[in-house]
């Protein structure tokens, strides 16, 4: 969704007070590069339309040797990477590039290209590197970590040097950590000519698969995609009890899946969206948290779900759609429990929805814009069909190519391609830098055998316990996530955290499960949840407040990995109907009540000790076994009985049931 998209939609008195790009610089670094106009402008343009023409061609036609195919990629980003952020976020973004970032941006793109040029002789002279070799090495490392400094933040380049230097410091590590140690010539080698380091399988995923699907979301974009399904979203819901913040769940979450990037999902549809909760009587935090939660959630949604999925179907050696089809009942779990919530607390508040003269007619629009769906469909088909994920987004943009020409309004003219293409390669350096750098800390683990230790050790300190070990595990993934790209933060702790699980009988596919929702959630934990800070940002409220509501509203998010572990069947593991349908039933039930407990309302204000009893209960009802699910069903009969009552006695008394309610009392 454009940025003039939303801007036009949202009421002039709130959006005069936001500034957008602002916000975006302060919670995304990604968002703090140079506005360039000129010739500088025109040819950082031409370098973003040139990669994503590459990967367009490459992807339809066929790839380079992955070598290649990473080293071209990686040379075309660290140019744009260089040529587009500042040395320092404090430089103005209206400067232009000076001399010394055109000598990076060569130095990168050359030190990566070398692989591309010789790279016959590279393989022919293959484990003795000339000294040519390891100065190109050199440099590459030093661009790489300095690039990634500069669109990320300094948390990923520190742990990559972190891991060059252990390589190297070996015999001075304690017991536990000591290994033989690494020459520089060694380490420089494994990193920039092996194929378990920098040209790794992070890179390998972000050169092929993530590149067009984050062109494919671009262009989507240029479509007018994320205008309809706002206008979707409140045909659907927007007439509904407290239907804004259900609009913007709906909304948030289909936009989410697409651009990957939860802050800036925020950013664009939370600019309509949070105005929009607000005007019918939402909290100003409240409204914040909704659509953080909803835009984070969007990277578990199938099926586009970011670069992570890419990569773990990778390491798994699983079709793609494997990895969708294990994603669709825990996003179900996580999605349902939000638009509850929400429901619960528009009825505490006695929250209306909005007229039907103010929404847009369901079918009208269906008939003039629907085919932009159409897009998403046919990668789902082409998924299915048995194409590659690389084959299924090539064919997905033909297909929004052609489809745009059935509306005028969503024509794709040669001047949005060329658009669409520019802003799909500025969108694809964040990854790419992040995953090449996160490539060397994965080729210390294979280096050092690290990986292995550090799984012992979280398995020795929790004392074999399985709980204790997921516990340990999840703060190591939020911990990581609060500093580091959603895709980085899978790869670290996939490969140093999940084997932890691997030895305690967790089965891969939810190992890998488990610590990518965490790596996700971290987006929402306080103190460092970015997306509920820049939801904040928009609604005008207390940012730590906001978080706070974020992590409540996001708490099914944070049962569901645990329940899925033990009972991986929620994964579509060792699937036995019967036990799948009753596993799907009582979750949902589990986080309906779930939902009672973090919002203190069901037909009538709630107990403090029976939101309580609702919490137990709902654990009873997602973990596994049926003495468990009996002892929650329970519970929600009770709970229902009791607030039933409870709302007919208030009834007959004249108390008010609402907030609504008690505010008419009292005029």
């Amino acid at each position: 969704m454009s940025e003039s998209d939303v801007k036009t939609t949202v009421p002039q008195t709130e959006s005069a007070k936001i500034d957008i790009e602002d916000l975006m610089r302060k919670y995304d670094t990604e968002a703090r590069f140079r506005v360039l106009t000129g010739l500088q402008g025109k040819l950082v343009s031409l370098l973003a339309i040139l990669m994503s023409c590459f990967h367009f061609y490459t992807s339809g036609f066929g790839l380079l040797l992955a070598q290649k195919q990473g080293a071209v990629h990686l040379a075309f980003t660290l140019g744009l990477v260089f040529l587009l952020y500042p040395f320092s976020s404090k430089q103005s973004k209206t400067n232009g590039i000076p001399f010394y970032d055109f000598i990076c941006a060569v130095i990168g793109a050359a030190s990566a290209l070398y692989i591309v040029f010789f790279f016959d002789e590279l393989v022919t002279r293959s484990g003795l590197p000339t000294t040519t070799d390891l100065i190109m090495g050199f440099l590459l490392i030093a661009s790489l970590l300095e690039a990634t400094r500069r669109i990320s933040n300094p948390i990923l380049p520190g742990l990559a040097i972190i891991a060059l230097l252990y390589c190297y410091f070996g015999r001075s590590m304690p017991d536990m950590l000591a290994h033989r140690g690494f020459s520089i010539a060694r380490i420089v080698n494994h990193m920039y000519l092996g194929t378990e380091g920098i040209f790794g399988t992070p890179l390998e995923v972000s050169s092929t698969f993530v590149f067009m699907f984050i062109l494919f979301g671009s262009v989507l974009e240029k479509t007018g995609l994320g205008k309809f399904i706002i206008d979707l979203s409140l045909a659907l819901a927007g007439w509904s009890t407290g239907g804004p913040a259900k609009v913007a769940v709906v909304s948030s979450g289909l936009m989410g899946t697409v651009s990957g990037s939860s802050v800036a999902n925020v950013c664009t549809t939370g600019m309509f969206t949070i105005p929009l909760m607000k005007s019918v009587g939402y909290e100003p935090h409240f409204a914040g948290a909704v659509e953080a939660v909803a835009s984070t959630g969007g990277q578990i949604m199938p099926p586009v779900m970011g670069a992570a999925a890419f990569i773990m179907a990778q390491i798994l050696g699983v079709p793609y759609m494997e990895v969708v089809l294990a994603a669709v009942v825990p996003a179900l779990l996580y999605y349902f429990a939000v638009m509850v919530q929400v429901h619960f607390e528009a009825t505490r508040l006695g929250l209306k929805g909005l007229p039907f003269s103010q929404l847009p007619p369901l079918f009208p629009l269906l008939k003039s814009k629907g085919f932009l769906l159409i897009p998403l469909i046919a990668i789902i088909y082409f998924l299915l069909a048995g194409f590659t994920p690389l084959k299924a987004a090539f064919n997905g943009i033909l297909v929004s190519f052609v489809l745009s020409w059935l509306n005028k309004e969503t024509r794709l003219t040669p001047t949005r391609i060329i658009e669409a293409f520019e802003s799909g390669a500025r969108g694809a350096i964040g990854v790419a830098c992040a995953c090449a750098t996160v490539g060397m800390i994965v080729g210390m683990g294979t280096l050092t055998g690290l990986a292995l230790r550090i799984a012992n050790a979280i398995v020795a300190l929790a004392g074999g316990s399985k709980i204790l070990t997921l516990f340990f595990t999840m703060l190591a993934s939020l911990l990581l996530g609060m500093g580091l790209p959603t895709t980085a933060n899978f790869i670290v702790t996939s490969t140093m955290a999940a084997p932890a699980l691997f030895l305690l009988g967790v089965p891969a596919k939810a190992a890998y499960m488990f610590v990518f929702y965490f790596g996700i959630a971290a987006d929402l934990t306080p103190p460092v949840a970015l997306a509920a800070y820049a939801g904040s940002g928009i609604a005008g409220s207390d940012p730590m407040k906001t978080g706070v509501t974020a992590f409540k509203l996001a708490l099914a998010g944070f049962l569901v990995p645990y329940i899925y572990v033990y009972n991986p069947m929620l994964l579509f593991i060792d699937v036995e109907p019967v036990a799948m349908v009753q596993a799907i039933c009582t979750a949902l039930l589990g986080v309906f009540l779930l939902s009672m407990s973090t919002i203190g309302y069901f037909k009538a204000p709630m107990a403090w000790y029976l939101r309580i009893i609702a919490f137990a209960g709902a654990l009873g009802l997602l973990i596994p076994g049926t003495m468990t699910d009996l002892g929650g069903l329970g519970v929600l009969v009770i709970i229902y009985l009791l607030q039933t009552a409870k709302a007919k006695k208030m009834i007959a008394a004249g108390i008010p049931l609402t907030e609504a309610d008690k505010e008419k009392r009292s005029l």
